[in-house]
């Protein structure tokens, strides 16, 4: 496959994926997946756990992102063992980060922040490269360019983070403010196609009192730019330009959060400038850096066909299917809604 195939292929894929969580996600029937009994409530009711679709919904944006990571790498032949060295420790930090920055800024217990986790991300990762490189590299024989291999975490964070505010939606967090409070252009701009969450147990509801309002649409907007910039990123990389790709990954995302977040109505800590603002300046500039010292890497040649059959091997498969897993079980499992179930017999079956 050409990288333009590739390429093409993987933005029909998405543009199909948003146009369904777009149109349905806000709705009230798309918050919960399903319902398991774990105890008597009463003698004829029992109390529920709730899986959400936030939880799946974030579990594919992670193994989206592990396999763009896995296939980016594998374009400049570092083999799946390699990645997958790097991948797990990685998201061993990241993702309780994502609750734990959380508790730290917004004084929660039971949300998530990806702004927190990428971060943390962001700091660790040009330490992480060289010590898997001194590690596991060297006894398996693997080498990570740690410019390369910055590019394609970029990359991969861009689209995780793009697909993920699917899950975002679903949950009605991370909202954008009321139309009629946003300035008169982007009024214009969004008029016709706002949110409008249902459902009393959304986070824009119980939080907000936003239920049935009509709200920018800004996890949608953050979706579209991520994904874009992880496809332009992307053929960037797989040309041989990986500071280029770099560069436009970490820039584009990191900005617009702190842009976004001037879009949104959800707590995101005090001050006029949010912690998340701050750690997203912070993180532009420390991997600025980062590309500065490491710019004297030599370019690799990439192949995409030797990628693509690296990740089509039944244990890579089996291995982003684990991650799935372990994703859906940690963020799928809703702490902040309860269920009460009853049963009966359909007589007129019997």
């Amino acid at each position: 496959m050409t990288i333009l195939g590739f390429l093409a292929v993987a933005s029909i894929g998405t543009i199909l994926y948003f146009w369904w969580g777009f149109t349905v996600l806000p709705g009230e029937r798309w918050q919960f997946l399903a319902t398991v009994p774990v105890e008597k409530a009463s003698p004829d009711a029992w109390r529920g756990v709730n899986l959400t679709w936030y939880g799946l919904l974030t579990a594919n944006a992670y193994a989206a992102a592990v396999a763009m990571l896995m296939l980016l790498l594998g374009a400049i032949r570092i083999p799946p063992a390699g990645v997958a060295t790097l991948a797990v420790p990685l998201l061993l930090v990241c993702v309780p980060a994502s609750r734990l920055v959380a508790r730290i800024v917004e004084k929660k217990a039971h949300t998530f922040t990806v702004g927190g986790a990428v971060f943390v991300g962001i700091i660790i990762a040009p330490w992480l490269i060289p010590l898997v490189n001194r590690t596991a590299g060297a006894a398996l024989g693997f080498y990570l360019p740690p410019l390369a291999t910055l590019a394609a975490i970029a990359i991969a964070y861009s689209f995780g983070e793009g697909l993920g505010r699917m899950a975002c939606i679903s949950f009605g967090c991370c909202y954008g403010k009321p139309l009629r409070d946003a300035p008169s252009l982007l009024r214009r701009i969004f008029a016709g196609s706002c949110f409008i969450f249902s459902g009393g147990t959304k986070k824009i509801a119980y939080a907000h009192g936003l239920e049935g309002v009509k709200v920018l649409p800004v996890q949608a907007v953050t979706a579209v730019l991520y994904t874009v910039c992880g496809l332009c990123a992307s053929g960037l990389f797989l040309e041989g330009e990986s500071a280029a790709a770099f560069i436009v990954a970490t820039a584009v995302t990191q900005i617009w959060r702190f842009l976004s977040e001037t879009l949104r109505a959800d707590y995101r800590g005090e001050g006029r400038v949010s912690p998340y603002q701050i750690m997203g300046i912070l993180g532009v500039l420390y991997a600025m850096g980062s590309a500065f010292f490491l710019r004297g890497e030599a370019s690799r040649g990439t192949n995409l066909g030797v990628a693509l059959a690296a990740l089509w091997d039944p244990a890579m498969i089996l291995f982003l299917q684990a991650l799935w897993l372990a994703i859906f079980f940690y963020t799928g499992r809703s702490t902040v809604t309860g269920a009460t179930l009853t049963f009966h017999v359909r007589r007129e079956r019997i």
